[in-house]
C-alpha cells in the first residue's frame, strides 16, 4: 500500500532516507527502472548490506550515500520523492537534516512521511515512536514543507505527503 501511495514513476529519482538494509529501496527500484534510488543512512554497516544486495541481484539503479545527523548529503534539486518510514521521530537534528533535504528535493517533489499513528491509543507501539499529524505538521511546516494529504490506508501508520511550500 504504501509504494502505491507513492506512485513511483519509472523515471523517479526517489531517496530513502535511514534506508536501514535496504527493505524499501529494492521495491522502489525495481518500479522506478529508469530512475535511480538513493539508499541514505548514517551507518556504515547498513550501507554495506544494501551495496551486498546490490551485487547480489545486479541491480544497477541504487546508489548507496553516507548521510550524517546533520545532512541527507544529496546533490541539490535532484529528487522527486523522499520516504521516511518510522525514522523521522529519531532524528536528532531535524532542522539542520530538513534544510539539507529541502535543497536536494525538486520544486514539485514529495516527501513520504510514514509515522506510527500517536492519536490511535491501539496502535502496539511505544509512545516515544509515535507521531501525531499535529506534530508532524508544525515541524514540517517550520522546514519549509506543507501537508499536501494524509493518506488513511495504512493499518498502524500515518501516510503523510508533504510538499515544497
Amino acid at each position: 500500500l504504501l509504494l502505491e501511495n507513492m506512485n513511483i514513476q519509472d523515471g523517479d529519482t526517489i531517496a530513502d532516507i535511514g534506508a536501514g538494509s535496504g527493505y524499501h529501496v529494492f521495491k522502489m527500484a525495481a518500479q522506478a527502472e529508469k530512475g535511480l534510488v538513493y539508499a541514505v543512512d548514517i551507518q556504515e554497516e547498513m550501507l554495506a548490506e544494501i551495496s551486498r544486495k546490490m551485487a547480489n541481484r545486479g541491480v544497477t539503479n541504487v546508489r548507496p550515500v553516507k548521510g550524517s545527523e546533520k545532512s541527507v548529503n544529496l546533490p541539490e534539486n535532484s529528487v522527486d520523492k523522499v520516504l521516511f518510514v518510522d525514522v523521522y521521530h529519531e532524528i536528532s537534528f531535524p532542522k539542520e537534516l530538513m534544510t539539507s533535504l529541502y535543497s536536494a528535493m525538486r520544486s514539485d517533489g514529495k516527501l513520504f512521511l510514514i509515522e506510527y499513528r500517536a492519536e490511535d491509543a491501539t496502535v502496539p507501539i511505544k509512545e516515544i515512536h509515535k507521531m501525531s499529524v499535529d506534530q508532524a505538521v508544525k515541524e514540517m511546516s517550520a522546514a519549509g514543507f506543507r501537508l499536501q494529504e494524509n493518506i488513511a490506508n495504512l493499518p498502524w501508520q500515518h501516510c503523510m505527503v508533504f510538499v515544497k511550500e
